[in-house]
């Protein structure tokens, strides 16, 4: 996006057009030689606008937005002097999320920082800059994402924290997580209880419902590594807290879940489906659902004790596929539950080893107090 908005930039003042635009892209670093990133395409629209388009190359890892088409307009804008430092306007365009409540563009503080950075030595004096970002493809693409649950709607965030990528399904996230692990198995007041957290949206979701911070790990898709290496390390109690669309994997024996390596949700989801009874064109519906979560609201619609069965059936082969797991590894142990929650951050399955895990980590006070409000 940095790239992009450089070369709309660049074509707002007249510059040749480029294709490779030179970026700082460590802000803390500001001597770090500029790199130099590719663009598509750059030209003006006329009236004081200018369009550029770039395509998102992450890295080595795997990212959902590989491949991703980025567009950003820009236009001049009056600066006026008694707010010099409000230069930069930013504007969310189709696929690009914003807050629920607010409309505002969903961007982090680094991404903001590295267009600042990048951007405010080409204005000339007295001129501010509006930028509208355009991702073509980015409301589908949040479809498969959590961002609804942390209230951003209508497409993909501008969130990033780093220049470089650290997808969830990188090698090297696994070893920052292991290495995560490691020390906490080692520290002293290590009690034998774990729960892993899959993604940010368990990790922000889990305290609110009572979860100890202390006893969260943050785990990406490599659940089966870590899985064993928290049974070997001494982990006696294991909670796995997770979105309903991801942790099905494991019901199906699947412990690599990025989607690029290994899906079969769907299969999974009527498989278990079959089993609680469903059929025909009903249970055809639900292999085309778009999502896990789609085909379960639709059931749920339907047939809301069907649904509720379903999901308590999930939660149940998530607990039995995973101590299988651990006992085909040599790491037979640790007791084994699994708490699921959907989009709308609601716990939606609760398995049996998951409902006592949960009851005793978030202490008897909590645990009432989710007794009653199930």
């Amino acid at each position: 996006m940095a790239a992009a908005a450089r070369a709309a930039v660049g074509q707002l003042r007249g510059d040749s057009f480029t294709a490779e635009q030179p970026l700082q892209l460590d802000p803390s670093a500001p001597d770090r030689p500029a790199e130099a990133v590719p663009i598509v395409a750059a030209a003006p629209l006329g009236d004081g606008r200018a369009l550029a388009v770039a395509r998102c190359e992450p890295g080595d890892g795997l990212d959902l937005t590989r491949g991703l088409v980025v567009w950003v307009e820009a236009a001049w804008h009056h600066l006026d002097p008694g707010a010099a430092d409000r230069w930069l306007w930013l504007e969310a365009g189709e696929g690009v999320g914003v807050h629920a409540e607010s409309r505002d563009l969903c961007i982090s503080a680094f991404a903001r920082e590295l267009l600042e950075r990048n951007l405010q030595p080409l204005l000339p004096a007295g001129r501010g800059l509006q930028l509208r970002v355009i991702f073509p493809q980015g409301r589908q693409l949040a479809e498969r994402t959590s961002n609804a649950a942390f209230g951003v709607v209508e497409g993909l965030a501008l969130i990033g924290t780093q220049a470089e990528v650290q997808a969830s399904a990188d090698p090297d996230q696994l070893r920052l997580t292991l290495a995560a692990l490691a020390e906490r198995l080692a520290d002293p007041d290590f009690s034998g209880d774990l729960v892993l957290v899959i993604g940010e949206n368990g990790l922000d979701l889990a305290p609110r419902l009572g979860l100890p911070p202390a006893l969260l790990l943050k785990c990406g898709n490599w659940l089966g590594p870590v899985l064993v290496a928290a049974a070997a390390g001494g982990v006696q109690r294991l909670l796995l807290f997770g979105y309903q669309g991801k942790l099905i994997k494991l019901a199906g024996g699947i412990f690599h879940t990025h989607h690029h390596l290994a899906d079969g949700r769907a299969e999974v989801l009527t498989a278990l489906a079959a089993l609680e009874g469903l059929s025909g064109e009903a249970l055809a519906a639900l292999h085309g659902a778009a999502t896990v979560e789609a085909g379960l609201t639709a059931l749920e619609l339907a047939d809301p004790a069907l649904a509720e069965r379903l999901r308590l059936r999930i939660a149940q082969a998530i607990e039995t596929r995973t101590g299988a797991y651990l006992q085909r590894h040599g790491a037979a142990g640790p007791a084994v539950g699994a708490v699921l929650f959907d989009r709308a951050r609601r716990i939606r399955a609760v398995g049996p080893v998951g409902g006592v895990l949960l009851e005793a980590f978030r202490g008897p006070d909590l645990g009432c107090a989710h007794r009653a409000s199930g």
